[in-house]
Formats: structure tokens, sequence, C-alpha cells
């Protein structure tokens, strides 16, 4: 009876604060106290009985009461932070306070009037009737006194915290003299102990750190902009030397969410039978990591001169969150880190016997930032994943992750970061060597069986993913040929499905009417046939069944050899795209059975939300080209100027493929939601910049394609494995095989080009991806309760599969 008595009371100070038109006095403790002290409402319940409607009038017609109300509930936290909440009420009353702040500050930041009204020193300066507020000793502006009582209240003992009391129970920890590191809310890196688990205290901290989040969120209010040095300021004074409480509190935040683990005890069910509070917290914790460690756009995404490098390698980034996490360096750490995050990211794949048995956490795609943000931060961490074969535990899931999301129009955020990873982790040699090791845990996907390595897993998904996912991934084809470029010099040993899909992607690609149909088409075969030359090069011999696969479709590099260039020809193939517009011929590619227990890639249920995405820059703004010496070091190659040319000449390199992309988007530093992107594509036909294929555009590049390397090894192998065939009446492929297994090209083949690695690199545009994709992950996750939600976001668009 009293919890719906406090709703009641609750409810009708709400109706008071929207029907009064007057000020009411910061004074008149009767009325404010009625949101906060004698009132038990959960979170759900402050979102239902406080209306978006009733808070937007009131932000419009009594300005007065809304500065009041946040002011008060800003002060009682920091009340709660002095005292340390000794008693229930007090605890209370931070909490009700906590919920009341998370609701009200989206409607806060949506208005651009309000926006400042949080880092103004007297709250609600130069409105009517609130002059005499300014009490406040220090005149800290209201957001500050916000975030630093948020802060201390997370290491409130007996609140957030466990106590070290052991004196009598009235006495209380002084919270000024705490020393938080000793408070640390889970052992891992950097903390020895873990305190017992306590699910008050979890559930106290998972409300501040919403309210935290919340704080944080402003960002999502702004419109994308490449101006890559606006900082949260939120964000900028929480992870500054100003919050005392600023290491322990990365700390625990990292520790709570690489020790979780969702299975629990082993006990089949045992999420069924009890409420998993740790693991709202980690959700939180994960949340609020990613949105942390945000770098200043000055330092982190301009590569630094020399003199520069060694002021930052003294004092570090200014955001503390990226300081620490850049500097964690101890090899147990790092394991700690990764195995934690490996265990996570593999839990939804994990098939038991008992269907629904243990629990499947839901933040992959907040896992994948997180992994990110590590790599990109800490270099050695990189290192230290590519070091040992503990890389593919995080490689498998996010195949899994890209094959299930392939035909799902709402998760292509997550096919992108997906990629984005590969992309980084290909950049770097070992990331090659190590996907040669065979490839045993079967986990369902529904792909082709093959026996082989997670060369071959790779292979297989990134075709799947390119023939059978839907429109919208195509700007990633460029991503996913780039990853198999960079690692195809070490692939020791391709299966046959692996190599029949290859040579089914160079076929597809390779057809008149895909060349001819858009700018950047061809690039694609170049990717390929880099590849192929990689392999040949530098892996023949183990390389039996791709070299087999590409004698049995020697007909493909035949044709590309002599592609018709002729505007005939050029017409025709148009013509076949207007009948048939399907991307990539499914066709001709055998598919095999799928693996046991997989289920199918499925769209988006219809009414699924999406958040929309800022277009990602093309593959030659998103990598720098890199050249391998002799002796295994990298250097980088300067990127050619391309002059306004459709194609410049390229580097002088050899075999430098021809993908470098003048589509001139690139250069604008406009950002586009992908929905604008296509539409641009699509009217592009009525717009100035209408492209169409010429005769001389064909063969600008058609001369450049690398097939030396190829038709030298046809001209050898084709005749002598006729005469095999002939000779024994072969028609047995393991026969051929075994020929090719021990046959030599030594002498025969062109030198070796060199081997050219894109790497990624960090620019303006990926930035502002990151930026709206983490931001829309974190809003659609939010929802219960629905923090953002019906409030005027404008990082992103909101849209309805």
């Amino acid at each position: 009876m009293g919890s719906t008595d406090s709703k009641l009371n609750f409810r009708k100070a709400v109706i008071q604060l929207t029907t009064k038109t007057q000020p009411v006095e910061a004074t008149d403790d009767a009325f404010w106290d009625q949101f906060w002290a004698d009132t038990t409402t959960t979170v759900q319940d402050v979102f239902a009985l406080v209306p978006a409607a009733e808070i937007r009038a009131v932000r419009e017609e009594s300005p007065s009461n809304l500065a009041t109300l946040c002011y008060k509930a800003v002060e009682k936290l920091v009340q709660g932070a002095e005292s340390g909440c000794p008693t229930e009420r007090e605890k209370q009353v931070v909490l009700n306070c906590t919920r009341i702040l998370t609701r009200i500050l989206p409607y806060i930041f949506e208005d651009q009037d309000w926006r400042g009204f949080f880092w103004s020193t007297v709250p609600g300066a130069g409105r009517a009737g609130t002059d005499e507020m300014d009490e406040d000793d220090g005149g800290r502006p209201l957001a500050e006194s916000l975030l630093l009582a948020i802060a201390d209240l997370l290491f409130c003992p007996d609140f957030t915290v466990h106590s070290h009391k052991r004196g009598p129970v009235d006495s209380v920890e002084d919270m000024q003299s705490i020393d938080s590191c000793e408070y640390i809310w889970e052992a891992g890196v950097g903390f020895a102990q873990s305190p017992p688990l306590n699910y008050i205290h979890d559930l106290n901290r998972t409300e501040l750190l919403r309210l935290l989040l919340t704080c944080f969120s402003e960002a999502m209010y702004l419109p994308p902009s490449s101006d890559n040095n606006i900082l949260n300021p939120w964000v900028t004074f929480f992870c500054s030397t100003e919050n005392r409480h600023a290491l322990p509190l990365f700390t625990s935040v990292l520790n709570v969410v690489c020790a979780y683990d969702p299975v629990g005890y082993g006990i089949p069910y045992n999420h069924l039978l009890f409420s998993d509070y740790r693991e709202q917290l980690v959700e939180q914790a994960v949340q609020i990591l990613i949105v942390t460690l945000e770098h200043e756009g000055g330092v982190a995404h301009r590569p630094a001169s020399p003199s520069s490098m060694e002021e930052q390698e003294n004092t570090g980034p200014e955001n503390l969150f990226v300081n620490y996490l850049s500097r964690i360096h101890r090899e147990e750490d790092y394991d700690f880190v990764l195995k934690g995050l490996a265990r996570l990211l593999t839990n939804p794949l994990a098939q038991t016997y008992l269907p629904n048995s243990t629990k499947k956490i839901q933040f992959h795609q907040e896992l994948l930032v997180l992994f990110w943000k590590l790599c990109d931060f800490n270099k050695k961490f990189l290192f230290f994943v590519l070091k040992s074969s503990d890389v593919l535990d995080i490689l498998v899931p996010i195949l899994f992750y890209l094959n299930d999301a392939r035909a799902d129009q709402s998760r292509v955020g997550l096919m992108h970061i997906g990629v984005f990873i590969l992309l980084l982790l290909s950049g770097e040699r070992n990331f090659g060597v190590r996907l040669n090791k065979p490839y045993s845990i079967h986990v369902p996907m529904d792909i082709p069986v093959f026996t082989g390595t997670h060369a071959d897993l790779l292979i297989v998904v990134f075709h799947k993913i390119i023939t059978s996912g839907h429109q919208r991934l195509q700007p990633l084809f460029d991503c996913l040929l780039t990853i198999i470029v960079n690692v195809s010099p070490y692939l020791k040993s391709l299966s046959m499905v692996a190599a029949n899909k290859l040579l089914h992607l160079l076929e597809a690609f390779s057809t008149n009417w895909f060349l001819f149909s858009a700018a950047q088409n061809h690039h694609l075969v170049f990717f390929l046939l880099e590849a192929f030359n990689n392999i040949i090069q530098y892996q023949f011999d183990g390389n039996c069944n791709l070299v087999y696969a590409i004698i049995r479709k020697r007909n493909v590099f035949h044709q590309l050899a002599n592609l018709p260039s002729d505007s005939a020809t050029i017409q025709r193939a148009l013509q076949r795209k207007k009948k048939s517009p399907d991307v990539i011929s499914r066709t001709s590619s055998q598919e095999t059975v799928s693996m046991e227990g997989s289920r199918p890639a499925v769209p988006a249920e219809p009414g699924t939300l999406k958040t929309s995405l800022v277009a990602i820059p093309g593959i030659d703004k998103l990598t720098e080209k890199s050249q391998v010496s002799e002796d295994g070091t990298m250097v980088s190659i300067p990127k050619t100027e391309a002059p306004h040319t459709l194609h410049s000449d390229q580097s002088a390199i050899s075999g430098t493929s021809d993908t470098e992309s003048n589509s001139g988007r690139d250069n604008e530093d406009v950002f586009y939601t992908e929905a604008e992107m296509e539409r641009r594509r699509l009217s592009s036909a009525s717009s100035t910049s209408y492209w169409a294929p010429t005769p001389e555009w064909v063969l600008s590049w058609k001369c450049k394609l690398p097939l030396q390397t190829i038709m030298r090894l046809l001209q050898v192998l084709v005749p002598q494995v006729e005469k095999i065939c002939i000779d024994k009446g072969l028609t047995d492929e393991s026969e051929i095989l075994k020929f090719l297994q021990h046959g030599t090209l030594v002498g025969l083949l062109p030198v070796p080009h060199p081997i050219l690695i894109r790497k990624y690199q960090a620019n303006a545009g990926t930035a502002m991806w990151f930026r709206t994709y983490m931001w829309g992950v974190v809003y659609l996750r939010n929802v219960d309760p629905p923090i953002w939600y019906d409030t005027d976001v404008r990082l992103f668009e909101i849209q309805r599969m």
C-alpha cells in the first residue's frame, strides 16, 4: 500500500510543478522534498509518472521551476556524497534524485537554449527569480558538482562499496578521507582482491552509472560534425584530474566487465531462477567505458611529428581514461582483459545440449567497440593479442556475428565494426600467420562444411557476405577484399572450398556488366588478382588447391586479358544490367550442405528500430600502403596526390594495384548518412557529375591488370596437366592435385613483387562513424527505462525497419 501512496504523492508533486505558473522558491523544502524524501519509486516509475510532454511544458512555461528542480536534485546528491549516506532514508533520497535527473537531462539537452544551463555557475543565471540561489560556495558549474558527487557516491561504503569499518555501527567513514583505490569493485587490472558480491551495491552502482551515461549523452543532441576537436564537456571534466576517483573508477568498470562470467556457477538455467544484477552493472559499465574513451581529435588523429611524440610520451592524453588505458602494460593484465573479452564475445555462440540453459549476453557490440579502442589506444595490447593464437578467440566470434547479421539491415553497424577490427588486425603480419591454425571448433554457422584453417573460415564467411548479404553491404566489399589481400602472402594452404569461393568471386566481379556499371567496381578484380599473385609468388608450395582452381577457371583470366573496350560492348553490358540488377550471380558457386545446428541469416523483423550511420570513407582514405621489406619490417609508401583525372598513374612500385578511389566524395568533409549516400548515388544519373563508362576509361585500367604471374603459371602448367590427363586417361582430381603438389615454378615466374599491406589509419571520417555508431548502440540498448526515446536526437536518425 505504501508504495502506491508514495507514487500518488510523487505524481501530485509533478502535477503541481507543471501547473504552477509562479516560480517556487528554492527554499520551499516542503514542496521540493515531495520529489525525493518520502517516495520509494523505481526508475521505471519515474519514467511513467513524469511524461515527456510535461517536462517540455515546464521547460517552456515555467523555466525557473525546472532550473530549481535540477539544482535541488544536484544539491541532494552533493549532500549525500558529503555525508556518506549513513541512513537508509538518505540512500533513498540519493537514488530518487538520481532517477529524476536521468529522466530530465535529455530534455535539457534537446533544447539549444538550455544546453549551457548546467555549465553556468549560478544555477539558472539570468532567469527570473533565481538570482539569489548563488549560495554554492565554490561557484562551481552545476555540471561539475553533479559529476563529482556521482564519482564520490560510486565509492560510498555500505551504499556502493563494501565498508572496511570494523568499529561500532554508528561510526561513519569520512567520505573526504577515503582512499577509493582500496575500494575498487573487482579484481583484475591493478587490483588483486575480489570484494564479496552484494547485489544491492550492484543495483546502486547501476543507477549512478545510468545517470552518468545520461550526462555524457549530450553528444547525441549535436549533429555530426567533422571537427574532431569538439569534445564532450561532460566527458572531458569527468575524465580530468579534477575527478579524484578517475583511476579507481576506470579500473573498477574495466575489471567488472572483463571479470564477468555470464554462465554463472555452471548450473544450467540458473539465470532463469534469479535475476543477475551483475549483468545490468556490466552493461552500464561497458557503455560508460566506450563513451569516455573519446580521444582529443588534436592528438589522436594526426600523425605526430617526432618532437611532439616525445611531448605526448611524457604527459599522455588529457583524458585520464584514455591515458590509463594506453598505459596498461603488464602481460597478466593484457591476458585478463583479452580472456575476459573473448569469453564474453564467445558467449552468444555457446551451444549446449539444453537449449536456453545458459544466459546469452546482448552487449557484444559494445564489447567490439571496447576491443577496438584497446587496440587503437594501446599498441602493445594489439601486439599481445597477435602474439599467440588467442587472437583466433576474437576472430571466430566476429566471423560468427558477421555471418549472422549479413541479411539484417538493422545490424549494418555491427557488420562495419566487425570488418574494421579485422582490417586493423590484418595490417599486422602475425595475424596472417595465425590464420594457418587448423579450424576445429565447429561453431554452428550457415556456411558450407569444410576442413581447413581459420583462413578458410574467413574466406568462406566473406564469400557468403558478398554473395548473400543485403545491398547496403556493398561499400564494405573493398574492405573485405583488402583484408584477404593483406593476409594472402602468409596463407600456407587453402582448402578446395575456400579456393573455389575466391575464384567464384573473381568470376562474378569480372563480368562485363559488373565491371562497366560503376566507376569503382574494377578495384575488386585488382584486389583478387593481387591476392592470387601473393599466394603464387610467396606460398606456391602448399597451395595446390588454389592453383588447380585457377587452372580449372582459366577462361576467366583469358577473358579479363581480352576484355573488350568498344562502345557497343559497353552499351550491351549495361543493357543486360538493367534487365538483371542482381549484384552477383548466386549460381556457379557450388553451395554445399551448411553446418549442423546452424540457423540461416534472416532479415530484421518488421518494426525493428535502427539508428542511421554516417557513410564510411573510401578504402584509400581508410588505409595507407606499407611495403614489407626483406627483413620483414614495413615501410610506409607516401600517398601520391591524385590529380582530378579519374585515375592517376599509381606509384612506380610494380604490382601496386589500381585501387585508389578518386570518387570525389571522400574529399569532402561533409557527413552524409548512408541513406543520403544511397539517394545521392541513385540521383547522380540526373546530376552534373553523371558518370558513364568510356572506351578510354576501360583502357586506362585494363592495361594495369596484374595478370603476368597468373598467365605465366597457366602457360607452364596447363599443357603439363593436359598431357597427364591424356597420357594416363585421368579424370580424378586427386591425381592432378598430387602432381601440382610436387610441381615447382622456381625460375619460371616473374620476379616476385614486393608485398604491399594496406594498414588501417584513423581519420576524421572514421572517428565520426565510430561516434554515431557507438551512441546509436547506446540509444537502442537502453530501453528499460527508455532514456532517450522520443527526444530530439540529432547525431543520427532513428528509423523503423
